[in-house]
């Protein structure tokens, strides 16, 4: 079968994107094959269609399960046989499966790094017919690429079982340093190496200087109409903003990781389909979600990288319409970002710290411990050492990502609590509790079957939305139980740990010392690339962020917002200064009011305004609005 066909059967597309077919033609080759296509390019296409194609299973390393997931769903839904192992399968299950792939005629395998590497694993993929290997995220292989992680070096093992079979690796952004070790590290013969511009032309990217974010978000998302993504730094932020926007009579929607999994389907479905057009969300949405016809995508606070802001930016405008990627920026954003990522940076000692009183608290014996699963309780285990909860998690992700161990966190099911008397009772019982109405009424809405079964809650999520201390919130649960309103069931844990290598102290550290380092040095080259970008109001927004990816491009895009604010100086006297002089003709007006009617940048208002009290031509009133002189 032709390429174009399997597009047409399972895509119900007729023509494929740029360098889509030139990469499927090199892997339909059997070429070792790089591919480095921007968010939006259609990457997951350029393996799937070969391995339909050929005979045989085609193996996955993918980093994200989230991802894993999603593409064995649509893969699935299409017809196609596909698995994805993921975390938290039994050794019968995963044995189970490992078999469907040897004789069930499945077509995709997805699996992690981490999981490739058990032996089980191993063994079977050596009996399978493998007609492909295909290495998602690839940049991740690389020391100096965005989201290290070590077990990705191991990948080459796929290589020794199967030495005549090619590999494809793929990435939405890599420098030029990446790809060498990309393909160094995956023992590329001769690759044949695709690499598609990072220029977005129909993207205008735009930096907003404010001291109103919530503000100027109004005035954007009127101003710039139809299906948006809000992104935030963390999740009680998409609760806040999602209710100011609803009470501003905008369709929103949010989005996070603690939310339940029939809420995420049931939010996404909203936005996606157009019932909601406005999604605020944590940068966990968006992996793996193609709707064409985001128009705006607007980032309230700074990024943590332009790796990271090129991805996400770069859901906006997927159908070759113009959209709108913004960065809304206040003077303490810089200090607030430096604190975040730079500040709460482990030292090697203290992760050395860590993992020793990580061993200490589970009492695990030198030289013990490999492959013991434990209850942990985060928040105990910082209150008892007296650790900064912060800087230990770090520590905590940097011993997960370099192999360590394994931190598996339950964000969803820590507490499982039903409703145990008859609705006639419990609205009784509240008559004279009244301060327990907030927290059952809470219950009620948010989970429909508490009633029926003991149903699992998000404490959280719960927290949230009842706006209190979750101490005082336990406590009220604690009430309602001895009150026999409701059975409860309390986790005294938040997440598991699984060590993956024997204690044996510093040894066990050493050897990924070198990799802490270099990944602190990649956060600070990246922390600052943020601001410079930021703080550059003198060359294209675009241009900026081309040459940061290794490309030049010699004209501006003329649709930024460096690139319209010169534009607008140009031509000041005859736009904005009229513009501002003909609006207090009738009355005095604030800067906001002004704002809302001229439905300019707040940079050139505040030019403009500037401009005319210097002329003497309006003065600023005592009630802070501007008038006429």
């Amino acid at each position: 079968m032709h390429p174009i066909e399997v597009l047409e059967r399972y895509w119900n597309h007729t023509s494929f994107r740029p360098l889509q077919e030139e990469i499927i033609t090199s892997v339909l080759n059997r070429e070792d094959t790089f591919a480095l296509l921007p968010t939006g390019g259609g990457k997951s296409v350029c393996f799937q269609i070969p391995a339909l194609i050929q005979d045989g299973i085609c193996i996955v390393i993918s980093p994200l399960i989230a991802l894993m997931k999603d593409q064995v769903n649509t893969l699935k839904a299409k017809g196609i046989k596909a698995i994805a192992l993921t975390s938290g399968m039994s050794y019968k299950d995963l044995d189970t499966q490992l078999d469907n792939c040897i004789y069930g005629n499945y077509k995709f395998l997805y699996l992690s790094p981490e999981r490739l590497q058990q032996t089980l694993v191993q063994d079977r993929i050596q009996q399978m017919r493998v007609n492909l290997i295909a290495v998602d995220e690839a940049h991740c292989i690389s020391q100096w690429g965005n989201d290290f992680r070590p077990a990705y070096k191991n990948i080459s093992v796929l290589r020794q079982m199967h030495p005549h079979v090619n590999c494809i690796a793929l990435t939405a952004t890599a420098k030029h340093n990446v790809v060498e070790d990309i393909v160094k590290n995956l023992d590329f013969i001769n690759p044949n190496i695709y690499k598609a511009s990072f220029a977005r032309p129909n993207i205008a990217y735009n930096v907003i200087h404010t001291d109103d974010k919530l503000f100027q978000l109004e005035h954007l998302l009127k101003t710039y109409k139809g299906t948006s993504i809000i992104y935030v730094r963390n999740r009680r932020a998409t609760s806040d903003i999602h209710n100011f926007l609803s009470a501003k009579g905008f369709s929103s929607t949010f989005y996070h990781g603690g939310i339940t999994n029939k809420e995420k389907q049931e939010r996404l479905y909203q936005w996606s389909h157009g019932q909601k057009h406005i999604m605020v969300a944590t940068t966990a949405f968006g992996m793996g979600i193609d709707k064409a016809d985001v128009r705006t995508v607007i980032h309230i606070n700074l990024p943590e990288s332009l790796e990271s802001y090129y991805q996400e930016a770069g859901r906006a405008g997927r159908d070759g319409k113009l959209a709108q990627a913004i960065i809304l920026k206040q003077h303490v954003d810089e200090d607030h970002l430096r604190s975040q990522f730079l500040s709460t940076l482990p030292s090697v000692a203290f992760v050395k710290t860590v993992y020793n009183k990580l061993c200490n608290y589970f009492q695990i014996s030198y030289g013990e411990g490999e492959n013991t699963m434990h209850q942990f309780d985060f928040k105990s285990f910082c209150s008892r050492y007296k650790l900064s909860a912060s800087i230990t998690y770090n520590a905590l992700l940097l011993l997960d990502r370099n192999a360590i161990l394994t931190l598996t966190q339950h964000f969803n099911f820590r507490t499982k609590i039903q409703f145990i008397t008859s609705n006639a009772v419990l609205f009784k019982y509240l008559e004279t509790h009244l301060d327990l109405n907030v927290l059952v009424k809470v219950l009620l809405r948010t989970y429909g079957g508490i009633f029926d079964y003991d149903t699992k809650v998000n404490l959280s999520l719960v927290v949230d939305k009842v706006k209190l201390p979750e101490k005082q919130v336990i406590a009220q649960l604690q009430r309602l139980e001895k009150d026999e309103v409701i059975s409860l069931q309390m986790a005294n844990t938040d997440s598991e740990i699984t060590f993956l290598k024997p204690r044996e102290d510093d040894i066990t550290i050493n050897p990924i010392a070198k990799t802490i380092k270099q990944q602190h040095t990649l956060k600070h080259q990246q922390i600052e690339a943020v601001l410079q970008y930021v703080r550059n109001d003198t060359v294209c927004k675009s241009q900026q962020l081309l040459h940061y990816f290794g490309e030049t491009a010699e004209v501006s895009c003329g649709i930024c917002s460096v690139c319209m604010a010169k534009a607008s100086a140009e031509n000041l006297d005859n736009t904005i200064t009229f513009q501002i002089l003909k609006a207090l003709e009738t009355e005095a007006l604030s800067s906001r009011q002004l704002l809302q009617q001229l439905k300019c940048s707040e940079h050139n208002l505040l030019t403009g305004l500037s401009e005319l009290i210097e002329l003497h031509k309006i003065t600023l009133t005592h009630a802070n609005t501007y008038t006429l002189v």
